[in-house]
């Protein structure tokens, strides 16, 4: 189909000289070049006429113009006018602009032999800062709690319940599932080692303090951090970016009190119950491994566990969950509140939230095993 007034160019000998003129007509607009017949051979002769000086170009033949026929003449004049042009006045405004947009300088960016040291010396600064806002939430968060324990019957007991129920019970699916799979694969793998050895009856002792006391309370953290910390994170982003959190400090509502506090008391009761969780769903799939590998009986391995585990090793495992828990909902909250009212840095603050909190969570079993490396092995 032909577009009517189709834009056109022709390159002209005038008899007075020997000069060559481009002479430009048609409709030179977005919907006469959307053509790819039409706009491939203009672009293909505009090509052939670059760099080429002595050519007079004559756009006043044209009866429209738009931006795009514009540029498309502006890129083959090398972004600057050529020595001889015939314009329509109409197409002046067109061409100054672009001329105008032509000159505009853009900052460079310097690069330093330095700017490592400042990139280092940023980095530095920002670790700092965020230090300064964890510790003045952590002053926060013990205030109100002092409030809370002085006037417990006003506390915000239907919050603390509702976080608790959203990090807790609605995470028993996957921490079952993932604690399962781990007590399978490593009941199946400690067997394997220890049928070379004789050692099978050994295995109890290995999956049990494994489990209980590192596998259990890491695992659960790092589940409860992803889902629940990044819950958290965006919760609290998305009421700085509907400006939530500006409507409750103009009605007297403190932030900390009804929205930090409760989280972090949440996840410090809820994070020893799915430890406890874990810890059951992989010694039972722990159990069925070494029933199925080993031939251990069931009955065997809840007996046998009591006495290869001692007691104390349950007292560490739960109190790394309060930990953990404590740990996750205070990197969640600090990286939520300093969410900007926009959706990039909404976006951005759940990520760095949930990777903080599995650090801090990696970093605090580290310190664990470090301090009770003699405790709950004899």
């Amino acid at each position: 189909m032909r577009i009517e007034n189709a834009p056109t160019l022709t390159i002209e000998h005038p008899e007075s000289t020997k000069e060559q003129s481009v002479v430009a007509r048609g409709v030179w607009q977005v919907h006469a070049l959307s053509d790819r017949g039409a706009l491939k051979g203009i672009n293909k002769m505009l090509g052939a006429l670059k760099d080429q000086p002595q050519l007079v170009w004559d756009l006043s033949e044209i009866n429209s113009l738009d931006h795009i026929g514009a540029q498309m003449f502006w890129t083959a004049w090398g972004k600057r006018r050529p020595n001889r042009l015939t314009l329509d006045p109409r197409q002046e405004e067109i061409f100054a602009r672009l001329e105008d947009a032509s000159h505009l300088a853009y900052p460079r960016t310097r690069s330093s032999p330095l700017g490592w040291i400042i990139a280092l010396g940023a980095s530095v600064l920002s670790l700092f800062e965020h230090l300064k806002s964890v510790i003045l939430l952590i002053g926060q968060v013990v205030q109100d709690l002092f409030r809370f324990i002085r006037h417990p019957v006003t506390g915000p007991w239907r919050e603390i319940s509702a976080n608790i129920y959203h990090s807790g019970f609605q995470a028993l699916g996957i921490t079952a599932l993932v604690g399962f799979l781990i007590g399978i694969v490593l009941s199946y793998l400690s067997a394997q080692q220890l049928r070379m050895f004789g050692g099978d009856i050994f295995l109890v002792n290995i999956l049990g303090m494994a489990v209980i006391r590192e596998l259990g309370p890491l695992l659960a953290a790092i589940l409860v951090a992803g889902r629940s910390g990044s819950s958290i994170t965006a919760q609290l982003g998305v009421m700085r970016v509907t400006e939530e959190l500006d409507a409750m400090l103009v009605m007297g509502i403190s932030h900390g009190y009804r929205l930090i506090m409760p989280k972090i008391l949440a996840l410090a009761v809820a994070m020893p119950l799915l430890v406890v969780w874990t810890d059951a769903m992989a010694l039972l799939g722990g159990m069925l491994a070494a029933k199925f590998e080993l031939g251990l009986s069931l009955r065997y391995f809840v007996q046998k566990l009591p006495s290869a585990v001692p007691i104390v090793n349950y007292g560490i495992g739960l109190g790394k969950g309060v930990v953990f828990g404590t740990l996750i909902a205070l990197v969640s909250c600090h990286f939520g509140l300093r969410i900007k009212p926009n959706t990039e840095s909404l976006g951005r603050g759940t990520t760095t939230a949930v990777v903080t909190a599995i650090t801090v969570v990696i970093m605090a079993n580290a310190v664990f095993a470090i301090v009770f490396s003699s405790v709950g092995f004899g």
